[in-house]
C-alpha cells in the first residue's frame, strides 16, 4: 500500500479517517513507498484493518467471492492483453465505457471488482491513477500482476462498504460484478457516491431474458454446481472441459443449426469470437465454464431496472444499450450534494 492512499481511505464502519500503524516507532514512510504490513485505524480507535502483502484488507479472510479468489489466482493472467497477445480486454472496456484514452490520464479512476487486473491493466496504460477494488482474494493476483504501474492501488473490500472518500474519483467503471453479488441493486448504489461532480461512471450486467435461462445450459446445470466444493467443481471441469469444448466446436460446423446446438454444450466457447490459439481458446473455456458454474450468485437484470438505478442514483446523461452485456452509464451532476 502506498502512504499516498491514506488520504482517499475512510473506515467502512464509520467513514472516520484512517491512521497507519507503524510497525516500528522510527518507521517513516514517504507518500509513494510501498507498505507491505501493519494496521490502519480508525480516528477512535475503535476499528482496526489488517495491511497484508501490502493490501489494505476490509473484509473476511473467507467470503461468498471465494469462488472468484481461487478463479483469478489460478487464471491470474489468462485475460490480461499483455499475456494474450490480443487486445480483447481494451476491445471491451473502451466499448462499454465509450471513454478515450487521454480523458483518463492522470485521473483518479475506481475499478470496483477488479479481478486479476484485466480492466485496471487498460487504464493503467492510458495513465490514471486506478484504486482496483475486490472482495476477493482476487486482489493478490491484481497486485502480482500490475504492481509495476507507479499509479496503482489495491484494496480488498465490500462493495456495500466501500472505504473510500466520496465523491473523489472522476471515472468509476464495474464490468463483469453486479449479477454476482448477493443483492445487485444495492451493490449499484453505493457506486454513483464515488463519483466526482461531473464525473462518468460505467457499469455491466448479465441481461435478463427469461427464454435464454430457459435453454442455456449453464443454468440448467448451476442449482447443482454452485453447491460443490469449488476444488471439487474445478477438479471436474479440467477433465470434463476440453472433450465438451471438441463436442462444442464440432457442433459449431453443422449448416445453420450448429450455433443452437453448441449454446445445448454445457461449456463455455469463445472459438469464432477471439483470435486465439487453441491452447488459450481451452484455457480461456476452462476459466469461462468455471466462472459460470462456481459464483454463488447469478442474477441477470432488466434494462429497465438498470435505467431506473441510474436515475435513482441522480445521473444525468444516461444510456442503457448492449454492449456484449447489457451496458449502463451516466455522469454526476456538476455541483450536486
Amino acid at each position: 500500500m502506498k502512504n499516498i492512499l491514506l488520504a482517499v481511505l475512510r473506515c467502512p464502519q464509520t467513514g472516520q479517517t484512517l491512521q497507519l500503524e507503524r510497525l516500528g516507532s522510527d518507521a517513516v514512510y514517504q507518500p509513494l513507498d510501498e507498505i507491505e504490513s501493519g494496521w490502519l485505524v480508525s480516528e477512535d480507535g475503535r476499528n482496526r484493518y489488517p495491511i497484508r502483502d501490502g493490501i489494505p484488507r476490509f473484509v473476511p479472510e473467507s467470503n461468498y467471492a471465494d469462488n472468484f479468489g481461487m478463479q483469478w489466482n489460478l487464471f491470474s493472467k489468462t485475460q490480461l492483453d499483455s499475456r494474450s497477445g490480443y487486445p480483447i480486454s481494451a476491445n471491451r472496456f473502451w466499448r462499454a465505457t465509450k471513454w478515450k484514452p487521454e480523458e483518463l490520464r492522470g485521473q483518479w479512476v475506481l475499478d470496483a471488482g477488479c479481478g486479476a487486473g484485466r480492466f485496471a491493466e487498460i487504464a493503467l496504460q492510458a495513465g490514471a491513477k486506478v484504486l482496483a477494488l475486490d472482495y476477493s482474494s482476487a486482489v493478490d493476483a491484481c497486485y502480482a500482476n500490475l504492481r509495476q504501474y507507479h499509479n496503482l492501488y489495491v484494496i480488498q473490500a465490500d462493495i456495500y462498504h466501500i472505504p473510500l472518500q466520496t465523491q473523489f474519483f472522476s471515472f468509476v467503471y464495474c464490468l463483469g460484478v453486479l449479477q454476482h453479488t448477493p443483492d445487485v441493486h444495492l451493490a449499484f448504489v453505493g457506486l454513483p457516491r464515488m463519483l466526482a461532480h461531473g464525473g462518468r461512471i460505467v457499469v455491466d450486467v448479465y441481461e435478463k431474458s427469461r427464454l435464454r435461462m430457459i435453454l442455456s445450459s449453464k443454468y440448467l446445470v448451476r442449482p447443482l454446481t454452485k453447491r460443490l466444493p469449488k476444488s471439487l467443481l474445478f477438479r471436474i471441469l479440467q477433465k470434463t472441459v476440453p472433450p465438451m469444448f471438441a463436442v462444442s466446436n464440432a457442433a459449431q460446423q453443422i449448416p445453420l443449426i450448429g450455433p443452437h446446438l453448441r449454446r445445448l454444450v454445457p461449456v463455455a466457447n469463445n472459438m469464432s469470437m477471439y483470435p486465439l490459439s487453441y491452447k488459450q481458446h481451452l484455457e480461456w473455456a476452462l476459466l469461462d465454464t468455471f466462472d459460470w458454474y462456481s459464483p454463488q450468485y447469478d442474477q441477470p437484470q432488466s434494462a429497465d431496472s438498470l435505467r431506473e438505478w441510474l436515475i435513482e442514483s441522480g445521473l444525468t446523461d444516461i444510456e442503457v444499450e448492449k454492449a456484449g452485456h447489457l451496458v449502463g452509464r451516466g455522469v454526476a451532476k456538476r455541483g450536486s450534494s
